[in-house]
């Protein structure tokens, strides 16, 4: 199957695709660099070689030949921008980068017979659930995004959902993560030795910034909110290591190839949640780094607990997660910005 992976540069799309170059895939690579990194991908080339265009989602007229000239069986679609409190600032950004570019080349992948489609969505677009079921959040749950971001990911979900009604032979999956961390799960000598992992710089994922901080790169981190309505007063997330969300993608390519499937949406977590104060903890286990942490005000657009129900993409893909420990998310993560400081 030949497949192109928008967005392949970055910390999700390039654990996908270091595990799509274990398969016999032929794998293209599409990404503008602006927050995805080349050195990213010249390690996972040791693995074997793909194809890379360094290309604009934007440049219409440029991604309409690119799929003209390459006959792509599959998309997988990881290019977006994702700060939620940026996506506030600056909604206009996030409708014009997440969701008129895709929307964009939904087009060209109908226009080109392109018709398996793999959307990377999120958690936030269910907003601030008040009262969360017993097993998390479900896919049925009606979406109330309360920020930009999360908006503009629910109208990208809508335009591929009616696309498919019009268009019989185009089967999409959309992917709803839930709070993406860790780094390369991969061993040398009995060692955990990442190879690749989150290079944003200034990024805001917990996990990495309190990796950071514990390396000394960051003198402190906060916590945002301590008066939530949770245990312990801070936010809870349901954090899955970005290993087990690329497998799950993997399972995303039999699951359209099967006829009798159809197109349909999932939540990607482990249906279980940490407080911030327990990921810090956590953090400060691995690390044996008692690191400084100051407390301050919410951030704007962030609910107080978000956790998945995952039962349908077990059952559905027999998707099984196996990094579901806090303690080795967190020290895979350390471990990458070790390695590279």
């Amino acid at each position: 199957m030949k497949i192109l992976i928008t967005g392949g540069a970055g910390y999700i799309g390039s654990h996908l695709v270091k595990q799509l170059l274990n398969t016999n895939h032929n794998i293209t690579i599409l990404d503008n660099l602006s927050t995805g990194n080349i050195e990213t991908l010249n390690t996972i080339k040791q693995i074997r070689d793909f194809d890379f265009i360094e290309l604009d989602l934007k440049e219409f007229k440029k991604v309409d030949k690119f799929l003209a000239d390459n006959n792509f069986d599959m998309i997988f679609h990881f290019s977006a921008s994702i700060l939620v409190s940026e996506s506030v600032k600056n909604p206009l950004k996030y409708y014009m980068n997440n969701t008129v570019n895709t929307t964009n080349l939904i087009n060209c992948a109908i226009k080109n017979g392109v018709n398996k489609f793999v959307f990377s969505s999120t958690a936030t677009l269910y907003g601030d659930v008040k009262n969360i079921p017993k097993d998390g959040l479900h896919e049925k749950l009606p979406t109330n995004p309360i920020n930009p971001y999360g908006m503009s990911k629910l109208m990208s979900e809508q335009i591929l959902q009616d696309t498919a009604s019009a268009h019989s032979n185009f089967k999409f999956v959309i992917f709803r993560y839930f709070n993406v961390a860790g780094a390369d799960i991969n061993y040398i000598d009995g060692k955990l030795s990442p190879r690749i992992g989150q290079v944003v710089q200034n990024a805001t994922h917990l996990i990495k910034v309190a990796s950071e901080v514990a390396l000394g790169i960051r003198d402190k981190m906060a916590i945002f909110g301590e008066d939530y309505d949770t245990l312990d007063g801070s936010g809870v997330r349901d954090y899955i290591h970005v290993d087990d969300l690329a497998s799950a993608h993997i399972r995303a390519i039999d699951y359209l190839d099967d006829i009798n499937n159809k197109s349909d949406i999932f939540n990607i977590g482990y249906g279980k949640g940490f407080s911030v104060r327990e990921v810090i903890e956590s953090m400060k286990r691995v690390t044996k780094v008692d690191f400084r942490v100051n407390i301050e005000g919410r951030r704007d657009g962030d609910p107080a607990t978000l956790i998945a129900d995952n039962s349908k993409i077990k059952e559905m893909m027999g998707w099984m997660p196996k990094y579901d420990d806090l303690d080795l998310i967190c020290e895979s993560a350390y471990k990458w910005e070790e390695g590279i400081i």
